[in-house]
């Protein structure tokens, strides 16, 4: 790729990983905070030996692996050994995310549930560092993961070279694997249909799961279900793909954070589209519980749309400040793709919608009433009609119908 992670960076990454300042660093390893700043804002690519072995020791890594050489190992772990998406594979009690990262012992392995957590919790720049080392790792199922988070972190940073380089690589991978077992049968079928439905990459030769979901370890089943809901949801099938999460997550009895935030966002999606917005408010609260803990909010800010208005009525008032930042997300990830995708609608003309905008204009297209959009989302019906005046302007129509071309479907 164009950069490779250089020491500072990485000092930098490793303190944020165990939770600790630079100045907590200099303390703990006899060295003034200074030496340690420097280190980090000037970037640089070499460091005294001392002072390298002393910050190997302190993070438990080898020093190649801070200077950022010998990235891949001589011989690369069995395929078996390594899990795609480990974090998403992982049970973890709320709130303890970085502590399993940190008790993570396989370099490769700890840097790839870091991404994951950093795309997760909407820190893009980072979830990129990391992955860009990884792109053409010689562990196959290391490099489908970099590619996803790597493709998706870069959506959102509007990198549209970039994403375009992490799905081609991902597309090419997946025509050139041969599985030689069932479980890694699964996993090769799992990753293929995250990238068609998620990503809307080419589905030629790709079977649907159903067959395979079985064979997956639980975390990345419960992400199968995700995706096969998802699929259900977009051909519009939304009480099949509520029954389907609902029956997923009531078989369960570990809590999976990650893949149960997006389960309970799908089946709130579902209800919203079912006109039964108190289940869709369960739905996008349980999420929300899972999430907050831990930061995890990127997977709310990217179904802003689909979730029509539920972040405004059960974030807003409660939670202004993580609402902020869902929103940020939302508008950086829309951007992205919209340019990467090219949809019906012209770019200019969907940036011009804000968020509530497009929200408004969402359940007036799929028929709610301006007294019921009201009473969703907490507003009076007479700012309900003045802003779908304003929206009809914007997009220069007359009325709802006209509204079909614009919205999600």
């Amino acid at each position: 790729m164009d950069h490779i992670m250089t020491p500072g960076k990485r000092i930098g990454l490793l303190c944020e990983r165990k939770g600790i300042t630079k100045k907590e660093l200099a303390e703990r390893i006899g060295v003034s905070p200074s030496q340690i700043s420097r280190i980090v804002k000037e970037d640089t690519k070499t460091i005294n030996s001392d002072l390298l072995v002393a910050l190997a020791t302190e993070f438990e890594v080898s020093t190649d692996y801070i200077l950022g050489i010998d990235q891949r190992k001589t011989t690369p772990p069995p395929v078996e050994q390594y899990i795609p998406m480990l974090l998403m594979n992982t049970p973890f009690k709320p709130g303890t995310c970085l502590d399993f990262i940190n008790s993570l012992t396989d370099s490769d392995t700890k840097d790839l549930a870091y991404a994951e957590y950093c795309y997760f919790s909407g820190q893009h720049d980072k979830a990129v560092e990391i992955t860009e080392l990884y792109l053409n790792n010689e562990n196959i199922f290391i490099q489908l993961s970099a590619c996803l988070i790597y493709s998706f972190a870069n959506l959102s940073l509007n990198r549209i070279n970039s994403v375009r380089i992490g799905l081609n690589n991902l597309t090419e991978q997946l025509k050139m694997i041969t599985p030689d077992n069932d479980e890694n049968n699964a996993l090769i079928m799992l990753m293929a249909n995250t990238s068609k439905v998620l990503l809307h990459l080419p589905a030629d030769g790709i079977s649907d799961m159903t067959s395979c979901i079985n064979e997956l370890p639980q975390g990345l089943r419960l992400w199968g279900c995700y995706v096969m809901a998802h699929e259900a949801y977009l051909n519009q099938e939304y009480e099949k793909s509520l029954g389907f999460v609902q029956a997923c997550l009531s078989l369960i009895p570990d809590i999976y954070p990650i893949a149960m935030i997006y389960l309970h966002l799908i089946a709130a999606m579902d209800a919203m589209n079912l006109r039964t917005p108190d289940l869709a408010k369960e739905h996008f609260m349980s999420a929300w519980e899972l999430a907050k803990p831990d930061d995890l909010i990127e997977g709310i800010g990217e179904h802003h749309g689909l979730l029509q208005g539920l972040i405004e009525t059960c974030l807003k008032d409660d939670f202004p400040e993580d609402f902020e930042r869902i929103i940020a997300i939302t508008y950086r990830f829309s951007y992205g793709w919209r340019r990467i995708h090219n949809p019906d609608t012209q770019e200019t003309v969907a940036d011009n919608l804000t968020t509530t905008e497009f929200t408004i204009a969402m359940l007036a297209n799929r028929g709610w009433t301006n007294i019921e959009i009201a009473e969703h989302m907490g507003i009076s019906e007479r700012t309900v009609k003045q802003r779908l005046t304003d929206i009809f302007n914007k997009l220069n129509i007359g009325n709802r119908k006209q509204l079909h071309t614009y919205m999600l479907r």
